[in-house]
């Protein structure tokens, strides 16, 4: 009797154990669909700004569950595109003063760590590298699971100094004399990317 009344109690004890384990659940890797994802960019200098559009290469986000845990994407240098459709500005942009498109004809993004911040919101720290240079940034993202199955993340503001990538054309901060000239080192980018499985 003593012996069943062990065994009923080591049954239990595994039973609610177990139900009490919280389930692990496997990364999927949804595919980042680049026609429908969009890269923008604002530069500004002393007298204006400009702005235009870059074009994503590749991508992909990896979700456990509903939560982000990784991904990446890769961003096709040579498609810059100024929003006033200046090709002086565009040339200059692809050239050695700015991005070095003939050299470095990608750029790329790693997810490195998501620090969830709300139900659908997180920071997200990863390496960007430009140019070959690869430091970290951090910026705020917001995911939105579509009617479709497909997920939206997007930043409205990522900020970029130019000047920890090697872009030091009119930076004050490299030349103080540049005067009117000057160009801020801080870009700014808005990133919206749709994945699917």
């Amino acid at each position: 009797m003593k012996l069943k009344i062990t065994s009923l109690a080591l049954l239990l004890i595994v039973f609610f154990s177990s139900a009490f384990i919280a389930p692990v659940f496997k990364p999927t890797t949804y595919k980042v669909d680049v026609e429908k994802s969009s890269l923008t960019w604002v530069g500004k200098k002393l007298t204006g700004s400009h702005n235009g559009t870059i074009d994503l290469q590749s991508g992909s986000l990896i979700f456990n569950d509903k939560k982000l845990s990784g991904g990446n994407f890769t961003i096709n240098m040579a498609t810059i595109k100024d929003a006033d459709k200046s090709e002086k500005l565009e040339g200059h942009l692809k050239a050695d003063d700015f991005f070095g498109v003939d050299k470095f004809a990608t750029s790329a993004f790693v997810i490195k760590k998501i620090a969830n911040t709300g139900a659908n919101t997180a920071n997200v720290t990863g390496n960007l590298t430009i140019k070959g240079i690869t430091n970290s940034i951090t910026f705020p993202a917001t995911i939105t699971w579509n009617a479709d199955g497909s997920v939206t993340a997007t930043a409205e503001k990522v900020v970029v100094d130019r000047t920890k990538f090697g872009i030091k054309f009119r930076s004050k901060g490299i030349f103080p004399d540049v005067g009117d000239k000057m160009i801020y080192d801080d870009f700014e980018l808005a990133i919206k990317l749709v994945a699917k499985k």
